[in-house]
């Protein structure tokens, strides 16, 4: 029974493959290209940059603070593969003012060329208590979060749709595909990233545009620039063990881009569920017992 099962999974399967074939889109050749990397001048931007530039890109940083941008720039120089290589530095606060965003990837596209490629690194984060964290806080973390992803996208999707060619990639956060807790002002502005990424990948999808969303886990290292390297064109970009179980288990509607990676999703569920109700008890008891503990300290400084 279980064998006749599965093997009307698997041929269901292939039927469905077969009806909408599932292309696996042709990494991006960074040699010559434009890259755009929004968040650039630190942490996770700054490392991606360096890669691309490593492998023969030009770079565009884009971050608010001017000075940290010059720093960035001349750290990612010494990286250069050729001496033809550039990196331009532009100021700008791309969850603000959308015009003023979109002047500025005009200004970059006209010194260094279209866009190819756009990381969407700009972000933010604050943990506290729901009820302790500043109203003011949720909205700007969903201006920097989202929208600052959202209008960098914007300013350069008409172009890549033209050229039939481009990549953009949305760095979440392993926090934008479970809620936890403390991060009720992060979380939900990480989740939203995910929501946009697969309505815009269906729209530009027959232009041979392609959607990342990347879900690192909290790093600040090389490591995860040089693991996407091999990710290019994925819808989703995990890192490590827990990242590929959360992005199995949080698939949903999510795009597949080869045939071999919904099989593993399919396969793959029971066994994820089963071990994240595992991790869920583990996280509820944590906070019981820590609730518990503020409670009966709480006790005691009444009675002393």
């Amino acid at each position: 029974m279980l064998l006749l099962a599965a093997a009307f999974l698997v041929a269901f399967v292939l039927l469905l493959y077969m009806v909408s074939p599932l292309i696996s889109p042709k990494p991006l050749k960074l040699a010559g290209a434009h890259v755009v990397v929004t968040g650039g001048s630190s942490g996770i931007g700054k490392c991606i940059a360096i890669e691309c530039f490593k492998q023969g890109a030009f770079i565009t940083l884009v971050a608010r603070d001017e000075s940290k941008l010059l720093q960035a720039k001349k750290e990612i120089e010494k990286h250069a593969i050729n001496d033809k290589q550039v990196v331009l530095c532009i100021s700008v606060d791309v969850s603000k003012d959308y015009r003023q965003v979109e002047n500025v990837i005009k200004q970059a596209q006209e010194k260094l060329g279209p866009v190819d490629m756009l990381v969407n690194c700009a972000g933010t984060s604050i943990a506290g208590k729901f009820e302790e964290i500043d109203i003011e806080r949720f909205s700007r973390l969903m201006e920097v979060n989202y929208l600052g992803s959202v209008y960098p996208s914007r300013a350069v999707i008409s172009t890549m749709k033209e050229r039939r060619m481009g990549r953009i990639v949305f760095v979440s956060s392993q926090a934008g595909q479970l809620g936890l807790f403390g991060y009720t002002a992060y979380s939900p502005t990480k989740f939203a990233l995910r929501g946009l990424a697969e309505a815009l990948q269906m729209e530009v999808k027959p232009y041979n545009v392609y959607v990342t969303v990347a879900y690192p886990p909290d790093t600040d290292t090389p490591g995860f620039a040089e693991e996407n390297k091999s990710k290019q064109g994925n819808f989703n970009s995990s890192v490590g063990s827990d990242g590929y179980m959360l992005s199995s288990l949080t698939c949903g509607m999510s795009p597949v881009t080869t045939i071999t990676e919904g099989l593993q999703q399919v396969v793959t569920m029971g066994l994820f569920r089963t071990i994240a109700l595992f991790y869920l008890g583990s996280f509820d008891s944590i906070v019981r017992r820590c609730m518990m503990q503020r409670e009966h300290c709480e006790k005691e400084e009444k009675t002393d």
